[in-house]
């Protein structure tokens, strides 16, 4: 292919990526962003709804549509679960302290990595798509699944900013972000939408592992790298906002994956930290974040 062909493919490669990333950080932007807890756990959380997502389309016979189906709804729901009794047992109880619970998330990490090495195992394993429609373009074929990733992703995100910028849900969200004592004077549960937003967090992930498992391979290991780039992301964007989260989320994956298809993944992954240093330098807040108060 001529260099037209190589940059689309790497152009649509890369707004796959961006369109996972997006809703991975997204998650992570939105515990930090109202509990100001940094959840160095997220990671595992993506990978667990990998491994579940596995488990429940194994489980699940017929056209490979249905299992895949099951397994969106039932793996987040699942992971959810496991953040909400995370954050009830151990958040809660060192009353959401930042360097406490950066420990305490990582010790989650942990338990959730071995717990899946010991009743998953060691073994990568796929995940039927749920079609393998090809898109015809000019230069070449098209996995019509991938482009389906980028539609879901884009309508989760706006369900998610229509959550938070029209629902009263949304408003004691950002009341609690604004101010935790005021908003705990005006009668607002602020544990309980803490756990909340944990637990959404969490399931943002999972979506996230549900949709890549198909194109990738659920194993154990899988949660490290989206969890770095995550961070990249939210530092880019700012933290606890969305605006931000998409937009550098794009930046990040587009770039990656056109960086990779003409250099190199590893001079991707070079100026991806270059950005995150001149960010923190010059704009610690992010682009579209405002200073932690």
């Amino acid at each position: 292919m001529a260099f037209g062909p190589h940059l689309l493919l790497a152009t649509l490669e890369g707004l796959v990526t961006s369109a996972v990333l997006a809703l991975m950080a997204l998650g992570l932007s939105l515990v930090f962003g109202v509990m100001r807890v940094v959840n160095v756990a997220h990671g595992e959380f993506y990978m667990l709804g990998a491994v579940l997502a596995w488990w429940v389309s194994s489980l699940v016979s017929g056209h490979p549509a249905i299992g895949f189906l099951a397994a969106l709804v039932i793996a987040p729901l699942i992971v959810g679960a496991v953040a909400l009794v995370a954050e009830r047992l151990v958040l809660r109880r060192l009353n959401y302290n930042p360097e406490a619970t950066i420990v305490a998330t990582i010790g989650l990490l942990y338990i959730i990595q071995q717990a899946a090495l010991t009743f998953y195992g060691p073994d990568a394993r796929p995940v039927s798509p749920p079609f393998n429609y090809r898109i015809l373009l000019p230069w070449f074929g098209y996995s019509g699944y991938k482009l389906a990733i980028i539609g879901v992703s884009i309508l989760l995100l706006i369900v998610t900013w229509l959550v938070l910028t029209r629902t009263r849900a949304g408003l004691i969200m950002r009341a609690t972000q604004y101010d935790r004592e005021t908003a705990q004077a005006f009668g607002i549960a602020v544990d309980k939408v803490y756990a909340g937003v944990f637990a959404l967090g969490a399931m943002l992930a999972a979506i996230a592992a549900v949709l890549i498992v198909p194109i990738s391979q659920a194993h154990y290991l899988m949660g490290f790298d989206p969890l770095l780039l995550s961070f990249i992301v939210v530092i880019i964007g700012g933290l606890g906002s969305l605006r931000g989260t998409v937009v550098a989320a794009l930046l990040i994956g587009v770039s990656d994956g056109v960086i990779s298809m003409f250099f190199s993944p590893t001079l991707a992954k070079i100026i991806a930290t270059m950005l995150v240093a001149m960010v923190l330098v010059f704009r610690p807040s992010g682009l579209f974040g405002t200073a932690v108060k």
